[in-house]
């Protein structure tokens, strides 16, 4: 059968020979190369060929799950995400995970896992747990539970520290590939490339990615030392071809790229960026101001902005596109209460000194008051808020008062953080949320009252009963529903947050339920801020999040595309991305040098944080199909001069 592999693309025949080799493989390619397709193909070939072999494939979203199971179903082929195939793998073993869980916890081993007691962990620690150790959202270490992260921490101990593990894992899969392996930490890069290789049975492990496109700080990113002729433990296949962005967009992804890959559009005449057997030519625009007006930018463009399906405007952090999309105040709350970060620092303090005091009948404030008592200027420095948190307290007096008179142990509880409000965002109304949101169960509520409305007034009534168990025997009664409805979510008004979640309820929209009522009675301070915040706000918070908007972070559009994406050049508050290195990176550090020992750090972190830039910078233009756009506010000279330089003369426009 080996002669059906003259009809397979050639990335795809030099992969299968590496096969044939039992040598391991990387395929290299650029955004839109069609990585993803390469990697079915060879599936499909292997199956074809060797009908007996299981295959495992492992990658980095459920998202990607489905997408590799619905192009691929064959019975001797495992999709699943790298946690969920290292712990199908390893949870068997609960002796072995007891022990290796003991000895991470007791040794300080490197990355580790914080120790919840103050002393050593016995060996019989885990032995009177009934399930073993388990794997859930949450981490519960004395009652044997592990999250995402222990997972892959263990899971690196146990294949390294048990070589049958090795063994049984090559018998039961001789091909084992890793999608987007950029995104994978090195723990799991080294369980594959290091540690099975302790053993001589024979497998094969293949890695398919973009080093240009690894923008998470906790993936490998790439595999430069495995790849060299002295490890030679990988082999390197390139594919140069660009199926998805037309000719101007490739030609400025190319002066991005930094690892020697210079894409060229598909041969293929039927994909996406040809037309009649020609490359789209598309259209590459550099817009700047000195207003920090969006709207400015979005009128020169003249784009359809009210189609998100098709345009995507694409900021750095979600929290420069709260006072754009709407939900200012709420982002603020969850994402910069620095009240809530001074308890932080409180209960930090009181954990790293040990202090032994029962504060479990006292107030917040009594309990900051215990702990300055006595101390001297330099010690209540330790205790007292930053100077950030100083004057947000100042600026809210009254805030800080209630907060004071909480109890201790319910306020230090309280855990504020934007995951719990923006977690599980989608592209576009069709994308399914992923597995496990950090939604709190205010927000989750909330969204409920919303997505009930949402089944009605797009005409689901069956799942609206079923959702809401709403009683319906007359005309009368579907008549006061619509009313209600309209009442909940197009005439809104300054209705709060909490005014819609009572009429909720008592209309039987959406009934308040324990989880709810927990949430109020266990986080009190975080509910009292939320409740008078005006409800159309949360409503933009839920068409932002559901995919009804243009809006998007940087990182989130990894791995989509768009017809038309306007990039957003901001920083923020980030100091991890900075797009005047990116335009200017000789300039901005010859500025640093001029006072060296004022900015030694941020001299060492030049290299890196340019790096990253250019690969957040890489992934968002390479996101177009048809049209690109970037806007950048108060340019230097310098930054406009590399925009004519990369978009041409004719391209770059004040506005």
């Amino acid at each position: 059968m080996v002669e059906n592999r003259s009809k397979l693309e050639p990335e795809v025949q030099k992969i299968l020979s590496h096969v044939d080799n039992d040598e391991n493989f990387l395929l290299s390619g650029g955004a839109g190369s069609g990585k993803t397709y390469s990697m079915v193909q060879v599936i499909k070939q292997v199956i074809l060929e060797k009908p007996s072999s299981r295959i495992a494939c492992v990658t980095y979203t459920n998202a990607a799950v489905k997408e590799i199971d619905e192009r691929v179903n064959h019975k001797n082929l495992t999709v699943s995400t790298i946690h969920d195939f290292l712990w199908d793998n390893i949870k068997h073993f609960q002796k072995e995970l007891k022990c290796s869980l003991i000895d991470i916890l007791n040794d300080d081993l490197e990355p580790n896992i914080k120790n919840p007691e103050d002393t050593t962990i016995p060996e019989a620690y885990f032995d009177a747990l009934e399930e073993g150790i388990q794997y859930k959202e949450y981490l519960k270490l004395k009652d044997g539970i592990i999250s995402h992260d222990e997972v892959l921490i263990l899971a690196n101990h146990m294949f390294k520290t048990f070589p049958k593990l090795c063994d049984i894992l090559k018998d039961k899969f001789k091909l084992i590939f890793i999608d987007e392996y950029q995104d994978t930490q090195r723990e799991v890069v080294e369980i594959f490339l290091e540690h099975l290789s302790q053993t001589q049975k024979k497998s094969v492990i293949g890695f398919f990615g973009d080093a240009m496109q690894s923008i998470y700080p906790d993936g490998v990113g790439e595999l430069n030392i495995y790849k060299g002729s002295e490890s030679g433990k990988v082999k390197e296949v390139k594919k140069a071809q660009n199926r998805r962005n037309p000719r101007l967009v490739i030609e400025l992804a190319n002066k991005l790229r930094t690892d020697g890959i210079i894409q060229v559009p598909s041969s293929d005449s039927t994909a996406p960026n040809m037309i009649g057997g020609n490359i789209k030519e598309g259209n590459i625009n550099f817009y700047y101001s000195n207003s920090d007006d969006l709207d400015l930018a979005k009128k020169k463009i003249a784009w359809n902005f009210g189609n998100a399906k098709e345009t995507k405007i694409l900021n750095l952090t979600h929290n420069l596109i709260a006072p754009k999309a709407g939900f200012s105040s709420l982002m603020g709350i969850y994402d910069g209460d620095k009240i809530i970060s001074y308890k932080d620092r409180v209960k930090k303090y009181i954990n790293d000194y040990k202090i032994k005091i029962d504060f479990s009948d006292k107030t917040f404030g009594e309990v900051i008051a215990i702990l300055e008592d006595g101390k001297t200027a330099s010690e209540l420095k330790k205790i007292r808020p930053t100077e950030g948190m100083q004057q947000f307290i100042d600026s809210n007096r009254e805030l800080y008062d209630s907060a004071k008179a909480y109890n201790y142990n319910i306020i230090s509880k309280i855990y504020l953080d934007k995951d719990s409000l923006i977690d599980d965002k989608k592209q576009d109304v069709d994308d399914e949320n992923k597995k496990g949101s950090k939604r709190d169960d205010l927000i989750k509520h909330l969204f409920k009252i919303q997505n009930n409305i949402s089944l009605y007034k797009t005409e689901q009534y069956n799942e609206f009963i079923r959702a809401t168990e709403y009683k319906i025997s007359s005309m009368a009664d579907k008549i006061k529903l619509k009313e209600t409805i309209q009442e909940l979510s197009d005439n809104v008004g300054g209705k709060t947050i909490e005014e819609i979640i009572n009429k909720a309820d008592e209309c039987g929209i959406c009934r308040k339920d324990d989880k709810l009522s927990r949430f109020i009675s266990e986080k009190e301070y975080v509910y009292n801020r939320v409740k008078s915040i005006k409800y159309s706000e949360f409503q933009n918070l839920y068409n932002y999040l559901e995919g009804y908007t243009p809006f998007s972070t940087q990182h989130k559009t990894k791995g989509t595309e768009f017809n038309n994406v306007l990039v957003v050049l901001d920083n923020g508050r980030w100091s991890d991305y900075n797009f005047e290195y990116l335009f200017n990176p000789e300039g901005s550090l010859n500025e640093l040098e001029l006072n060296k020992s004022k900015n030694r750090s941020k001299i060492e972190s030049h290299p890196k944080i340019l790096l990253r830039t250019q690969k957040i910078f890489y992934v968002c233009c390479t996101r177009a199909k048809e049209n690109l756009a970037v806007y950048f506010n108060n340019p230097s000279d310098a930054v406009i001069n590399k925009a004519k330089d990369w978009f041409g003369l004719d391209n770059v426009c004040g506005i």
